[in-house]
């Protein structure tokens, strides 16, 4: 196995969970948020909220040989906040896409993954938000959108290579939110990681 990178000198060590202080330590998103802000925590201003849930729930999840691969994303994921109302939908449904093919047969996974596509479909032409459809993204991202994206992490774990997969799913995902949101139809990002087919 490859050696770990070793983290940036004066920043905290990686760790699970949250911290009080980086003395601590410090998960992915609180490393994150020092690079970009100089504050300590894990949902900083300059990550989409659901790129930086994915990033907190993918910190905790793996292994520390794992975990320390993950630390040079932190400072992408430190300027990582695509404007456009599609992308959290359409985030969360890449997940689910990655879920189904560790169960393919989950009907439960099949509605979830085409509910976030037709809500990211719906969306995509509206790259600003006025005060009432930011209230009702929000609103979705703490009911359903949470509750998807959980379930299909929870499925995730279950693959024996779990710690591999979501690695994966991160990377991939942190790119895409760095490569920018320019899309029309609301199905071209991700096109790589949401496929229900291909590499897993």
């Amino acid at each position: 196995m490859p050696t770990p990178p070793t983290p940036q000198p004066g920043l905290p060590a990686p760790g699970r969970f949250t911290h009080l202080h980086p003395d601590d330590g410090a998960c992915l998103m609180e490393t994150a948020s020092l690079l970009g802000t100089g504050r300590f925590t894990d949902s900083p201003p300059g990550t989409h909220p659901v790129l930086a849930a994915l990033a907190r729930a993918v910190n905790d999840a793996v292994d520390d040989a794992t975990r320390h691969t993950l630390w040079p994303l932190a400072a992408d994921l430190a300027d990582a906040n695509p404007t456009d109302r599609a992308y959290g939908p359409l985030l969360v449904g890449t997940v689910v896409d990655a879920a189904r093919r560790v169960q393919p047969d989950s009907r439960r996974l099949r509605g979830r993954s085409a509910a976030c596509h037709a809500r990211a479909h719906r969306l995509a032409p509206a790259c600003t938000a006025s005060t009432p459809a930011r209230i009702t993204d929000m609103l979705w991202w703490h009911g359903p959108g949470h509750h998807h994206l959980e379930h299909a992490l929870r499925v995730l774990l279950t693959a024996p290579d779990a710690n591999q997969r979501l690695s994966r799913l991160l990377h991939r995902a942190v790119t895409e939110a760095r490569g920018g949101f320019v899309n029309e139809s609301g199905r071209q990002m991700f096109s790589q990681v949401g496929s229900h087919r291909g590499d897993p």
